[in-house]
Protein backbone atom coordinates (compact mmCIF):
# COMPACT_ATOMS: atom_id res chain seq x y z
CA UNK A 1 0.00 0.00 0.00
CA UNK A 2 1.15 3.48 -0.83
CA UNK A 3 0.85 5.95 1.97
CA UNK A 4 -0.41 9.42 1.14
CA UNK A 5 0.32 12.83 2.58
CA UNK A 6 -1.39 16.16 2.24
CA UNK A 7 -0.49 19.48 3.80
CA UNK A 8 -2.53 22.42 5.07
CA UNK A 9 -0.67 25.65 5.84
CA UNK A 10 -1.56 28.37 8.36
CA UNK A 11 -1.60 32.06 7.52
CA UNK A 12 -0.56 33.88 10.73
CA UNK A 13 -2.24 31.90 13.54
CA UNK A 14 -5.27 30.81 11.51
CA UNK A 15 -5.59 27.41 9.81
CA UNK A 16 -5.78 28.96 6.36
CA UNK A 17 -3.52 28.52 3.32
CA UNK A 18 -4.40 29.51 -0.19
CA UNK A 19 -8.07 29.55 0.81
CA UNK A 20 -7.95 26.09 2.46
CA UNK A 21 -9.46 26.34 5.94
CA UNK A 22 -9.48 23.74 8.71
CA UNK A 23 -12.76 22.81 10.35
CA UNK A 24 -12.71 24.59 13.76
CA UNK A 25 -13.84 21.33 15.42
CA UNK A 26 -11.36 19.08 13.63
CA UNK A 27 -9.98 16.07 15.55
CA UNK A 28 -6.27 15.31 15.93
CA UNK A 29 -6.80 11.76 14.67
CA UNK A 30 -9.58 9.74 13.10
CA UNK A 31 -9.89 6.00 12.49
CA UNK A 32 -11.62 5.26 9.18
CA UNK A 33 -14.73 3.13 9.60
CA UNK A 34 -16.72 0.94 7.19
CA UNK A 35 -19.31 3.14 5.49
CA UNK A 36 -17.14 6.27 5.61
CA UNK A 37 -16.60 8.30 2.46
CA UNK A 38 -13.85 10.73 1.53
CA UNK A 39 -16.45 13.48 1.88
CA UNK A 40 -17.18 12.45 5.48
CA UNK A 41 -13.49 12.32 6.43
CA UNK A 42 -12.62 15.56 4.66
CA UNK A 43 -15.52 17.33 6.41
CA UNK A 44 -14.00 16.40 9.75
CA UNK A 45 -10.79 18.26 8.90
CA UNK A 46 -11.72 20.85 6.24
CA UNK A 47 -14.33 23.58 6.24
CA UNK A 48 -14.89 22.95 2.51
CA UNK A 49 -14.77 19.16 2.05
CA UNK A 50 -14.83 19.31 -1.77
CA UNK A 51 -11.31 20.79 -1.71
CA UNK A 52 -9.56 17.56 -0.69
CA UNK A 53 -8.32 17.00 -4.28
CA UNK A 54 -6.86 20.47 -4.37
CA UNK A 55 -4.92 19.81 -1.19
CA UNK A 56 -3.77 16.31 -2.06
CA UNK A 57 -2.53 17.39 -5.47
CA UNK A 58 -0.12 19.79 -3.77
CA UNK A 59 2.00 16.81 -2.67
CA UNK A 60 4.39 15.25 -5.19
CA UNK A 61 4.25 11.49 -5.61
CA UNK A 62 0.60 11.13 -4.65
CA UNK A 63 -0.94 9.37 -7.64
CA UNK A 64 -4.24 8.27 -6.13
CA UNK A 65 -5.51 9.89 -2.92
CA UNK A 66 -8.60 7.67 -2.90
CA UNK A 67 -6.83 4.61 -1.53
CA UNK A 68 -8.10 4.86 2.02
CA UNK A 69 -9.47 1.79 3.78
CA UNK A 70 -11.41 1.04 6.97
CA UNK A 71 -8.97 0.85 9.86
CA UNK A 72 -6.59 3.46 8.43
CA UNK A 73 -5.74 6.28 10.85
CA UNK A 74 -5.81 9.90 9.67
CA UNK A 75 -3.71 12.13 11.95
CA UNK A 76 -3.25 15.89 12.12
CA UNK A 77 0.30 16.91 13.05
CA UNK A 78 2.59 19.93 12.88
CA UNK A 79 5.65 19.80 10.65
CA UNK A 80 7.95 22.83 10.24
CA UNK A 81 5.24 25.06 11.61
CA UNK A 82 2.60 23.69 9.27
CA UNK A 83 -0.34 21.36 9.95
CA UNK A 84 0.03 18.03 8.14
CA UNK A 85 -2.49 15.22 7.68
CA UNK A 86 -1.02 11.76 7.26
CA UNK A 87 -2.49 8.32 6.77
CA UNK A 88 -1.24 5.39 8.79
CA UNK A 89 -2.35 2.08 7.27
CA UNK A 90 -4.57 -0.01 9.48
CA UNK A 91 -5.09 -3.79 9.41
CA UNK A 92 -6.14 -5.20 6.06
CA UNK A 93 -8.29 -7.91 7.60
CA UNK A 94 -10.88 -7.97 10.34
CA UNK A 95 -11.74 -10.68 12.84
CA UNK A 96 -15.38 -11.72 12.66
CA UNK A 97 -17.16 -13.18 15.69
CA UNK A 98 -18.57 -15.50 16.94
CA UNK A 99 -17.36 -17.73 14.10
CA UNK A 100 -13.77 -16.53 14.61
CA UNK A 101 -12.67 -16.11 11.05
CA UNK A 102 -10.91 -13.30 9.18
CA UNK A 103 -12.08 -11.29 6.22
CA UNK A 104 -9.77 -9.18 4.06
CA UNK A 105 -10.65 -5.49 3.79
CA UNK A 106 -9.86 -4.80 0.14
CA UNK A 107 -12.50 -2.22 -0.72
CA UNK A 108 -11.29 1.39 -0.62
CA UNK A 109 -13.80 3.92 0.65
CA UNK A 110 -15.63 5.92 -2.08
CA UNK A 111 -15.69 9.68 -2.52
CA UNK A 112 -19.46 9.87 -1.90
CA UNK A 113 -22.01 7.19 -0.92
CA UNK A 114 -22.87 5.81 -4.36
CA UNK A 115 -25.33 3.31 -2.91
CA UNK A 116 -27.57 6.21 -1.88
CA UNK A 117 -28.05 7.37 -5.48
CA UNK A 118 -27.58 4.20 -7.53
CA UNK A 119 -31.30 3.64 -8.07
CA UNK A 120 -31.70 7.26 -9.26
CA UNK A 121 -28.81 7.33 -11.76
CA UNK A 122 -30.95 6.35 -14.73
CA UNK A 123 -34.49 6.92 -13.45
CA UNK A 124 -36.75 8.78 -13.00
CA UNK A 125 -36.26 11.42 -15.68
CA UNK A 126 -37.47 14.96 -16.21
CA UNK A 127 -38.78 16.01 -19.62
CA UNK A 128 -40.85 18.79 -21.19
CA UNK A 129 -44.49 17.83 -21.67
CA UNK A 130 -44.13 18.17 -25.44
CA UNK A 131 -41.30 15.61 -25.54
CA UNK A 132 -43.33 13.09 -23.58
CA UNK A 133 -46.31 13.61 -25.87
CA UNK A 134 -44.18 12.99 -29.00
CA UNK A 135 -42.55 9.80 -27.65
CA UNK A 136 -43.54 6.33 -28.95
CA UNK A 137 -46.39 4.86 -26.92
CA UNK A 138 -47.94 1.54 -25.94
CA UNK A 139 -51.05 1.14 -28.08
CA UNK A 140 -52.14 -2.42 -27.19
CA UNK A 141 -51.16 -5.69 -25.53
CA UNK A 142 -50.62 -8.62 -27.88
CA UNK A 143 -52.61 -10.93 -25.64
CA UNK A 144 -55.44 -8.41 -25.08
CA UNK A 145 -54.50 -7.68 -21.49
CA UNK A 146 -55.64 -4.54 -19.68
CA UNK A 147 -52.26 -4.19 -17.95
CA UNK A 148 -48.93 -5.94 -18.51
CA UNK A 149 -45.94 -7.28 -16.61
CA UNK A 150 -42.55 -8.86 -17.25
CA UNK A 151 -42.64 -11.26 -20.19
CA UNK A 152 -45.73 -9.76 -21.81
CA UNK A 153 -45.50 -8.75 -25.50
CA UNK A 154 -46.81 -5.29 -26.42
CA UNK A 155 -47.53 -3.21 -29.53
CA UNK A 156 -45.96 0.24 -29.75
CA UNK A 157 -46.52 3.02 -32.26
CA UNK A 158 -44.03 5.57 -33.62
CA UNK A 159 -40.79 3.64 -33.02
CA UNK A 160 -38.10 4.46 -35.63
CA UNK A 161 -37.51 1.72 -38.21
CA UNK A 162 -33.87 1.17 -37.22
CA UNK A 163 -32.95 1.17 -33.53
CA UNK A 164 -29.94 -0.33 -31.77
CA UNK A 165 -30.87 0.35 -28.17
CA UNK A 166 -33.25 -0.85 -25.50
CA UNK A 167 -36.21 1.08 -24.15
CA UNK A 168 -37.59 2.32 -20.86
CA UNK A 169 -41.36 2.37 -20.58
CA UNK A 170 -42.35 5.49 -18.61
CA UNK A 171 -45.50 7.20 -17.40
CA UNK A 172 -45.97 10.97 -17.18
CA UNK A 173 -45.77 12.00 -13.54
CA UNK A 174 -46.14 15.22 -11.56
CA UNK A 175 -44.97 18.61 -12.75
CA UNK A 176 -41.99 20.24 -11.05
CA UNK A 177 -42.71 23.94 -10.47
CA UNK A 178 -40.47 26.83 -9.57
CA UNK A 179 -41.56 27.79 -6.03
CA UNK A 180 -40.82 31.46 -6.73
CA UNK A 181 -42.74 31.85 -10.00
CA UNK A 182 -45.03 28.81 -10.22
CA UNK A 183 -43.62 28.09 -13.67
CA UNK A 184 -43.51 24.43 -14.77
CA UNK A 185 -39.84 23.36 -15.04
CA UNK A 186 -40.52 19.87 -16.38
CA UNK A 187 -42.49 16.69 -15.82
CA UNK A 188 -41.28 13.60 -14.02
CA UNK A 189 -41.24 10.49 -16.22
CA UNK A 190 -41.92 7.58 -13.86
CA UNK A 191 -40.14 4.34 -14.72
CA UNK A 192 -42.55 1.50 -15.50
CA UNK A 193 -40.51 -1.22 -17.24
CA UNK A 194 -37.66 -2.15 -19.55
CA UNK A 195 -38.66 -3.28 -23.03
CA UNK A 196 -36.83 -4.97 -25.92
CA UNK A 197 -37.70 -4.76 -29.60
CA UNK A 198 -38.96 -8.03 -31.13
CA UNK A 199 -40.14 -6.84 -34.54
CA UNK A 200 -40.07 -3.36 -36.13
CA UNK A 201 -43.10 -1.86 -37.80
CA UNK A 202 -46.06 0.37 -37.05
CA UNK A 203 -47.06 -0.89 -34.62
CA UNK A 204 -43.79 -2.50 -33.56
CA UNK A 205 -43.74 -5.54 -31.31
CA UNK A 206 -41.74 -5.44 -28.07
CA UNK A 207 -41.57 -7.51 -24.92
CA UNK A 208 -41.52 -6.22 -21.34
CA UNK A 209 -38.36 -7.41 -19.57
CA UNK A 210 -38.43 -6.01 -16.03
CA UNK A 211 -41.24 -4.04 -14.43
CA UNK A 212 -41.46 -1.72 -11.44
CA UNK A 213 -45.21 -1.27 -11.95
CA UNK A 214 -47.86 -2.64 -14.29
CA UNK A 215 -47.70 -1.28 -17.83
CA UNK A 216 -50.76 0.49 -19.21
CA UNK A 217 -51.94 1.61 -22.65
CA UNK A 218 -50.63 5.12 -23.27
CA UNK A 219 -47.32 4.62 -21.44
CA UNK A 220 -44.42 6.22 -23.34
CA UNK A 221 -41.13 4.69 -24.51
CA UNK A 222 -37.73 6.38 -24.24
CA UNK A 223 -34.24 5.08 -25.08
CA UNK A 224 -32.75 3.46 -21.97
CA UNK A 225 -29.87 5.26 -20.27
CA UNK A 226 -28.05 2.32 -18.72
CA UNK A 227 -24.91 2.85 -20.82
CA UNK A 228 -24.75 6.58 -20.04
CA UNK A 229 -24.73 6.33 -16.25
CA UNK A 230 -21.69 7.70 -14.40
CA UNK A 231 -20.13 5.55 -11.68
CA UNK A 232 -18.14 8.24 -9.89
CA UNK A 233 -18.55 11.88 -8.94
CA UNK A 234 -15.94 14.49 -8.03
CA UNK A 235 -17.45 17.25 -5.84
CA UNK A 236 -16.62 20.87 -6.60
CA UNK A 237 -18.28 24.19 -5.68
CA UNK A 238 -21.12 25.25 -7.94
CA UNK A 239 -20.55 28.31 -10.15
CA UNK A 240 -21.05 31.68 -8.51
CA UNK A 241 -24.48 33.28 -8.20
CA UNK A 242 -26.58 30.13 -8.59
CA UNK A 243 -29.65 30.28 -6.36
CA UNK A 244 -32.75 28.12 -6.36
CA UNK A 245 -34.85 25.89 -4.15
CA UNK A 246 -35.69 22.30 -3.35
CA UNK A 247 -38.89 21.45 -5.25
CA UNK A 248 -39.34 17.76 -4.39
CA UNK A 249 -37.80 14.75 -2.66
CA UNK A 250 -37.63 11.46 -4.56
CA UNK A 251 -38.03 8.93 -1.75
CA UNK A 252 -41.30 10.25 -0.41
CA UNK A 253 -40.19 11.60 2.98
CA UNK A 254 -41.44 14.93 4.33
CA UNK A 255 -38.35 15.78 6.39
CA UNK A 256 -35.18 15.50 4.35
CA UNK A 257 -31.87 14.43 5.86
CA UNK A 258 -28.42 13.17 4.93
CA UNK A 259 -28.30 10.93 1.84
CA UNK A 260 -31.83 11.74 0.71
CA UNK A 261 -32.25 12.67 -2.96
CA UNK A 262 -33.89 16.00 -3.79
CA UNK A 263 -34.97 17.83 -6.94
CA UNK A 264 -33.61 21.36 -7.38
CA UNK A 265 -35.21 24.21 -9.32
CA UNK A 266 -31.99 24.93 -11.23
CA UNK A 267 -30.18 22.90 -13.87
CA UNK A 268 -27.92 23.15 -16.88
CA UNK A 269 -29.49 26.43 -18.04
CA UNK A 270 -28.31 28.03 -14.77
CA UNK A 271 -24.76 26.79 -15.26
CA UNK A 272 -24.94 23.72 -13.00
CA UNK A 273 -23.13 20.50 -13.84
CA UNK A 274 -22.69 16.99 -12.46
CA UNK A 275 -20.54 17.14 -9.29
CA UNK A 276 -21.46 20.70 -8.32
CA UNK A 277 -22.00 21.29 -4.59
CA UNK A 278 -24.57 23.78 -3.31
CA UNK A 279 -25.19 25.08 0.21
CA UNK A 280 -28.69 24.54 1.62
CA UNK A 281 -30.39 27.24 3.69
CA UNK A 282 -33.51 26.95 5.84
CA UNK A 283 -35.58 29.52 7.65
CA UNK A 284 -36.55 32.81 6.09
CA UNK A 285 -40.11 32.53 7.41
CA UNK A 286 -42.19 35.65 7.95
CA UNK A 287 -43.65 35.54 11.47
CA UNK A 288 -45.78 37.78 13.64
CA UNK A 289 -43.75 40.04 15.93
CA UNK A 290 -45.47 39.63 19.28
CA UNK A 291 -42.48 40.46 21.48
CA UNK A 292 -42.16 44.18 20.87
CA UNK A 293 -45.58 45.28 21.96
CA UNK A 294 -46.27 46.68 18.52
CA UNK A 295 -43.20 48.93 18.65
CA UNK A 296 -41.53 47.53 15.50
CA UNK A 297 -44.50 46.44 13.43
CA UNK A 298 -46.58 43.32 13.10
CA UNK A 299 -44.32 40.97 11.05
CA UNK A 300 -40.63 40.18 10.66
CA UNK A 301 -38.72 37.96 8.24
CA UNK A 302 -36.26 35.60 9.92
CA UNK A 303 -32.82 35.22 8.33
CA UNK A 304 -31.84 32.15 6.34
CA UNK A 305 -29.53 29.72 8.16
CA UNK A 306 -27.03 27.29 6.63
CA UNK A 307 -28.32 23.74 7.22
CA UNK A 308 -26.44 21.47 4.80
CA UNK A 309 -24.93 20.75 1.41
CA UNK A 310 -26.14 18.93 -1.70
CA UNK A 311 -24.24 17.38 -4.61
CA UNK A 312 -25.75 17.47 -8.12
CA UNK A 313 -25.54 14.04 -9.78
CA UNK A 314 -28.10 14.23 -12.61
CA UNK A 315 -28.69 17.32 -14.68
CA UNK A 316 -31.52 18.54 -16.91
CA UNK A 317 -32.00 21.92 -18.57
CA UNK A 318 -34.14 23.43 -15.82
CA UNK A 319 -33.93 21.04 -12.86
CA UNK A 320 -31.37 18.69 -11.34
CA UNK A 321 -31.24 15.76 -8.93
CA UNK A 322 -28.96 16.18 -5.92
CA UNK A 323 -27.79 14.09 -2.97
CA UNK A 324 -27.88 15.72 0.47
CA UNK A 325 -24.33 15.15 1.69
CA UNK A 326 -24.77 16.55 5.18
CA UNK A 327 -27.49 18.25 7.20
CA UNK A 328 -27.42 20.05 10.55
CA UNK A 329 -31.20 19.77 10.91
CA UNK A 330 -34.24 18.58 8.95
CA UNK A 331 -34.45 19.99 5.42
CA UNK A 332 -37.76 20.69 3.70
CA UNK A 333 -39.19 21.30 0.25
CA UNK A 334 -38.86 25.03 -0.58
CA UNK A 335 -35.63 25.42 1.39
CA UNK A 336 -33.09 27.45 -0.62
CA UNK A 337 -29.90 26.30 -2.35
CA UNK A 338 -27.03 28.64 -3.22
CA UNK A 339 -23.49 28.59 -4.51
CA UNK A 340 -21.08 27.99 -1.60
CA UNK A 341 -19.95 31.09 0.21
CA UNK A 342 -16.33 32.11 -0.23
CA UNK A 343 -16.24 33.50 3.28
Amino acid sequence: MRAFLFTLAFSCSLAVAGGITLNPDHPDRYVVRPGDTLWDISARFLRDPWRWKEVWRANPGVEDPNLIYPGDVIELRMANGRPVLTRRAGPREVKLTPRVRRETLTRAIPEIPLDAIRQFLSRPRVLPKSELERAPYLVAFVEEHIVGGAGDPIYVRAIPDEVDYGFDLVRPGPAYRDPDTGEVLGYEALFVANAQLVRPGDPAKLVLVRTDMEAEIGDRLLPDLEGDVLDNFHPRPAPEDVEGAIVAVLNGVSQIGQYNVVVLSRGEDAGLGVGDVLDIYGGGEVIRDIGGGGLFGGRVRLPDEFIGRALVFRIYPRVSFALVLDATRSIHVKDRVRSPSAG
